[in-house]
């Protein structure tokens, strides 16, 4: 399967809420991801298969130090290098914008997004008690400092 990446625009939202439905049980809405395209400290990415939407990701970037915020695939399309290629235009991106540090939170019990997260060098530093809802649910705090 062939995957590109790009820049989130307008169009995309729509099939990004399909996808985060089908994802999470609380998914962010049109209106988040609308939100995010007027704030030029926040940078997204979807991949793309066949022309069609099957993942975004994104980081907000504070003081050169960039939150992900968001890593989501379609279910259809796990385990096939999406997330991988979307993260590694992430931090391509942003360490060109001088991003020195990322941040994000995950689910302990997220094991498959774990391992990814480690592949890119971010390490579990933390754990936020509580931070998920439905279900209730500790996070990881993972972390990769001195960028460059």
């Amino acid at each position: 399967m062939e995957i590109t990446v790009r820049e989130l625009q307008e169009g995309d939202i729509e099939a990004l809420s399909r996808i985060e439905a089908a994802s999470f049980s609380m998914p962010w809405s049109e209106a988040a991801f609308r939100d995010l395209l007027r704030h030029s400290y926040c940078r997204y990415f979807v991949a793309l298969s066949e022309e069609r939407v099957i993942g975004c990701c994104g980081y907000t970037n504070l003081c050169n130090e960039a939150n992900i915020d968001n890593v989501v695939v379609d279910p259809d399309f796990r385990r096939q290098g999406a997330a991988t290629a979307m993260l590694n235009a992430l931090f391509k991106t942003a360490r060109a914008e001088g991003v020195t540090a990322f941040t994000l939170e995950v689910r302990v019990s997220n094991h498959a997004a774990i391992h990814l997260y480690e592949n890119f060098g971010l390490k579990i530093e933390g754990i936020r008690p509580d931070f998920y809802e439905k279900p209730k649910e500790n996070a990881y705090i993972m972390w990769l400092r001195d960028a460059r």
